[in-house]
């Protein structure tokens, strides 16, 4: 197939991009930036053009229109960005990504949209802590594609744009499907970690995700910070299963796939931010035999003070993988321990540590 690939060289884009030019798929890729793929940038089968979604104008209908597929993974994902530019996550996250499902509507190509597990929201117990007799069961924040209702915070808590954002476009998609226009199947990631996740905090402006910041921390001795105590549960899935999972999705070898929308995630790998900074700082130990006095101090901090005014999150969430299962026949197989060893050992070699 002759794939376009919106967002090639982000982390989900990059090694998704390895994986359709091993499997002999020609990629036209589209990021504005390209530091996680070099190394493909002299694949024949890979045409990469270093170009802005919001500069590319009538070239964005040429592109759909030869490609057989059309993956969009452009997104601002970055919690930071939330509070101090909701505007501009709204306009790229919706505003945008909307103008690709359009041209795939014009000229009639499939579309695998991604959009993110923090449609959800929060969990029942977040608003009802007092009223559930047992709030620690898991099935208060197990999360389906077709059944679960979404949960966000007040309209102040303007950290939820990113979620709003991603949620209106599914509604779009699926409104757009039932009238006949659109061919479209949702990915819905649950925390994806791996290596190239992120940049660390001291080589990039911006708040990057959790792992990131921990590994910094113990590569270069800053603290741990834990917001709001690192109470919150998450579910974290090595990058490779995510992939596989992905890849399944595109062939759909039993056309399955049309109109679903499919939670990617790895259930059995729930663990607190607290949990997650310390099996690292034990891995650092015990796996890459890093001598204990460099362990990084573990500090609690606000929501507030970490992420500034705006802030709230989702308490806890785990994905129903039962249609991924069912359609799929794909389950995660990496372990989180094993997880963050491999994804870990990446950061470790790319970086020396004094």
């Amino acid at each position: 197939m002759k794939i376009l690939n919106f967002g090639c060289a982000g982390f989900i884009g990059a090694h998704l991009t390895h994986r359709l030019l091993a499997e002999g798929h020609t990629v036209i890729g589209i990021d504005t930036h390209h530091d996680k793929i070099k190394e493909l940038l002299d694949d024949e089968q890979f045409i990469y053009k270093e170009q802005d979604i919001r500069t590319l104008g009538s070239a964005l209908g040429e592109l759909v229109s030869e490609a057989d597929l059309v993956i969009d993974l452009i997104a601002h994902a970055n919690p930071g960005l939330y509070v101090r530019d909701p505007l501009d996550v709204y306009q790229l996250n919706f505003g945008e990504n909307i103008k690709i499902a359009e041209a795939c509507i014009q000229y009639q190509k499939r579309l695998i949209q991604f959009s993110s597990c923090e449609v959800y929201g929060k969990t029942v117990v977040s608003i009802l802590p007092d009223k559930l007799l047992q709030p620690e069961d898991p099935a208060y924040a197990t999360f389906s594609e077709d059944t679960t209702d979404f949960i966000l915070g007040p309209i102040n808590k303007h950290r939820w744009i990113y979620s709003c954002a991603k949620q209106l476009l599914e509604r779009v998609l699926h409104s757009y499907g039932l009238r006949g226009d659109l061919n479209y199947t949702i990915i819905r990631p649950f925390n994806f970690i791996g290596p190239k996740i992120d940049y660390l905090p001291s080589e990039t402006e911006g708040i990057p995700r959790v792992f990131s910041y921990f590994m910094e921390a113990l590569i270069r001795g800053t603290t741990m910070k834990l917001v709001d105590g690192g109470v919150h549960q998450r579910c974290y899935s090595y990058i490779d299963d995510a992939v596989e999972c992905i890849y399944k999705i595109i062939v759909d070898t039993h056309d399955v796939c049309n109109h679903q929308i499919f939670n990617i995630g790895a259930p059995q790998n729930e663990c607190s931010i607290r949990e997650l900074a310390e099996l690292m700082c034990d891995i650092w130990c015990t796996v890459f035999s890093k001598p204990p006095q460099l362990l990084p101090d573990i500090v609690d901090v606000t929501a507030e003070q970490f992420y500034g005014h705006g802030y709230e999150d989702s308490d806890r969430r785990i994905p129903d993988i039962t249609k991924a299962k069912t359609l799929l026949s794909w389950e995660p197989k990496c372990g989180l321990r094993d997880t963050l060893i491999q994804t870990m050992d990446y950061y470790i070699s790319q970086n020396t540590v004094s």
